[in-house]
């Protein structure tokens, strides 16, 4: 059976959401503690699924989704790692089904994700890993960056 790609719709929104609380999950988060985040990320999608401002794709099997990427154009200052850019491409919510994984899918969509970035003419991107992800995108060339962070309570 033919791998389709077609954009991220509105119609996505809950797949998107329980996509990226099972991310989160599979890498060590209890759903339970995921909640919140769950419930906030909801809210905060909407809009942005609504005016496009996250976009992406979803890879379909006979008309079921078997696999998803995020993304967005971020707005940040001119940096060294892209002095004359004031944009980042933001790659979110990476996520094959567990027994679609190991066929190249989430390879497939990240090209998606840097065809886009440079009709864009984007070309600075960066992404948070999880354990899981970090193989594949060292063999695509990410690499790591020196953010720090700190959460404020």
């Amino acid at each position: 059976m033919a791998i389709t790609a077609r954009p991220v719709a509105e119609h996505d929104f809950k797949l998107i959401c329980e996509h990226r609380e099972r991310m989160f999950a599979e890498s060590g988060r209890t759903r339970e503690a995921l909640r919140p985040m769950t419930a906030a990320f909801n809210q905060w999608l909407a809009p942005r699924l609504g005016d496009g401002s996250y976009f992406g794709w979803m890879l379909e099997e006979a008309g079921v989704v078997i696999a998803g990427l995020g993304m967005m154009i971020i707005d940040w200052p001119p940096h060294p790692n892209h002095p004359a850019d004031h944009r980042r491409a933001y790659i979110l919510n990476v996520f094959v089904e567990p027994e679609h994984r190991g066929k190249g899918l989430a390879k497939r969509l990240m090209a998606l994700a840097e065809a886009r970035a440079r009709e864009l003419r984007v070309g600075y991107a960066i992404l948070h890993s999880t354990k899981q992800g970090r193989p594949l995108y060292e063999r695509l060339g990410w690499g790591p960056t020196s953010e720090m962070a700190i959460r404020w309570e």
